[in-house]
């Protein structure tokens, strides 16, 4: 599958360019560790256009999963501003946080599923608490088709292989149709051929959705195929 090539059509409101827009100006975070602690970004200056894609890395320890965790509101930095769609979520409280984190979508290493939920209700799972299951049900078994899935929804994830489920987390992390998808590893559990359909499907589905993507990933070809390569080392972006 090329960069352009289509998956199978998104629901037909979810088309059209809507990323989210990302500054990132003088970010840290020092986590606690011995005396000085762990600076595990330094800095940080960032900005990401709507729609677009954007590969961190690093080696390991250089600060890729803690900035995007970051962005991504999971963690708290020190200093520094997180802007997306000229509001500052670095300045918001409690309940502004918890529904910016229902607007951005996360892929990671581990796929996080729930092994007693099927395919459909895992990718279901993050709107229970905001929305009645019976109105989220066509909207997964859409996602579920758009990352080649259709006829899987009642699958366990212990009936499904590794880049199935990657599959299912990728449809769950899409499901609150995002404006910002933060992939982190998405291909470290998976074999080299799998991951690279895992990564043509994520680019897939970036062209036909307009979602803003950031990988954070130690493989060349993965950010090579993004539409740009941020290096970071010692928290700093190099």
């Amino acid at each position: 599958m090329s960069r352009r090539e289509r998956v199978a059509d998104p629901p037909q409101e979810a088309r059209g360019p809507r990323g989210a827009a990302v500054t990132v100006t003088g970010l840290s975070k020092t986590f606690p560790s011995g005396e000085g602690g762990i600076t595990a970004v330094r800095e940080a200056d960032l900005a990401i256009e709507p729609g677009g894609t954007v590969a961190l890395t690093g080696p390991s320890g250089s600060g890729k999963s803690t900035l995007l965790h970051l962005i991504g509101a999971i963690d708290v930095p020190d200093a520094g501003t997180i802007t997306v769609d000229g509001t500052e979520i670095t300045a918001a409280g409690r309940g502004a946080l918890s529904r910016y984190r229902r607007t951005v979508g996360f892929v990671f290493q581990r796929f996080h599923l729930l092994p007693a939920l099927t395919a459909r209700d895992n990718v279901i799972a993050p709107l229970l608490p905001y929305r009645r299951r019976a109105g989220a049900l066509a909207r997964a078994t859409e996602l579920l088709a758009a990352v080649g899935l259709a006829g899987r929804e009642d699958a366990l994830p212990s009936q499904l292989s590794g880049g199935q489920q990657q599959r299912v987390a990728i449809a769950r992390a899409l499901i609150g149709d995002p404006g910002l998808l933060l992939a982190d590893e998405p291909t470290g559990n998976l074999d080299s051929a799998t991951g690279t359909e895992i990564i043509e499907l994520l680019l897939a589905l970036n062209t036909d959705l307009g979602t803003t993507m950031v990988i954070a990933t130690h493989d060349p070809s993965i950010a090579a195929r993004c539409d740009r390569t941020v290096s970071l080392r010692d928290g700093r972006i190099t």
